[in-house]
């Protein structure tokens, strides 16, 4: 049946005119809530969302639900530029973008609940929000819900993140690759996609027949702020009574900046005593006096595939649903150096979530 008999069928069984139908499947906004549900309604029936272009949003109008310092580039660059691809995703579409600030663990389930029954919230986007109630709140809310770089311990929403786990394996590889045998990781641990990329570099030690000791190969920071991990590794450093390690892995770029300046001041240089990767590379990697080596956690992608998963959502609300996990990509700069094999590195002895 052509698309025109569809329009015309639908119409028939809605009782509605044929462009209130063309309107409400080509996404427009000028149309009632009550006249878009019957149509979407018949439309599934009838196998007309089947066929539907993914780029048509059957949609007007998404509530985002993220931390209060994602809408704040200075707080959390890494967030607020994904709520800038949610916006870039939507540009070619008639969406009504809001938003709604959200604690991360202890949310408002009041605030949440009020916002998501809102008559005109047909859909949610929840970024970084790890409260298993609201969870429960969104998967019994009847509306299409997405989460963003969080999880659903229940696995009711379908969800898109950074493969954590596999980025961390990936950089702490890259470092073995060149040569790298004793390497400290500085690393924020405060939520639980950190530890997961703790775990994906404790496996490349694995793999590579190394023993991880957290005492010695670990430097926990309480933030991602360059202040906070120059006063880390410049005490690191000044502890240190043997050999110092041929490299540093930070958990970002303001930390791996920290840690230069550290070494910098310490009479060390980068990367001839000490190397120096980050695992971010999107905010400062490129800009340093030093280009950070690095491996790139997607970022701007995020928004993208949240909105074409939630368009999927939308067409088959019923179809199974799981968790986009998304890789990371290596950028190679010139802050790592290559250890040859055989050879030892030489023995360089010393002489908000960011800073505000």
């Amino acid at each position: 049946m052509s698309k025109n008999l569809k329009i015309s069928l639908i119409a028939r069984q809605t009782g509605l005119s044929i462009s209130t139908v063309s309107r409400v499947l080509a996404g427009k906004s000028n149309t009632s809530d009550a006249a878009r549900a019957r149509v979407l309604a018949c439309a599934r029936q009838v196998g007309v969302l089947d066929d539907m272009a993914a780029g048509r949003l059957l949609l007007n109008n998404l509530l985002v639900f993220a931390p209060q310092r994602a809408f704040d580039e200075r707080s959390d660059i890494f967030y607020y530029r994904v709520i800038q691809s949610i916006n870039k995703a939507l540009a070619p579409h008639d969406v009504r973008l809001r938003y709604c600030a959200l604690e991360e663990e202890d949310s408002d389930a009041s605030l949440f609940l009020a916002r998501i029954n809102e008559p005109e919230t047909q859909a949610a986007i929840l970024l970084g929000i790890d409260s298993a109630h609201v969870h429960d709140l969104a998967a019994e809310s009847g509306k299409p819900c997405m989460l963003i770089n969080c999880r659903d311990a229940k696995m009711r929403l379908p969800a898109v993140a950074p493969d954590h786990r596999s980025i961390g394996e990936a950089a702490a590889r890259y470092l073995f690759e060149m040569g790298h045998k004793q390497v400290v990781n500085l690393l924020c641990l405060r939520r639980y996609t950190m530890d997961l990329r703790l775990a994906g570099i404790k496996e490349s030690w694995e793999a590579h027949n190394l023993a991880f000791d957290e005492s010695r190969h670990l430097i926990a920071a309480s933030s991602f702020s360059a202040k906070e991990s120059e006063t880390l590794i410049g005490d690191f450093l000044a502890n240190a009574d043997g050999p110092l390690p041929s490299a540093i892995l930070a958990g970002g770029d303001f930390m791996a900046a920290g840690a230069v300046t550290a070494l910098q001041k310490a009479g060390l240089r980068v990367p001839q005593d000490i190397s120096v990767m980050s695992i971010d590379a999107f905010n400062l990697a490129a800009i340093q006096d030093v280009p950070l080596t690095a491996m790139h956690v997607p970022r701007d992608e995020l928004g993208e595939e949240a909105v074409l998963m939630l368009q999927q959502r939308l067409i088959r609300p019923h179809a199974a649903c799981g968790t986009l996990l998304l890789h990371g990509s290596l950028a190679v700069r010139e802050s790592v150096r290559r250890i040859r094999s055989g050879k030892h590195a030489a023995g360089a002895r010393h002489n908000s979530l960011y800073d505000d």
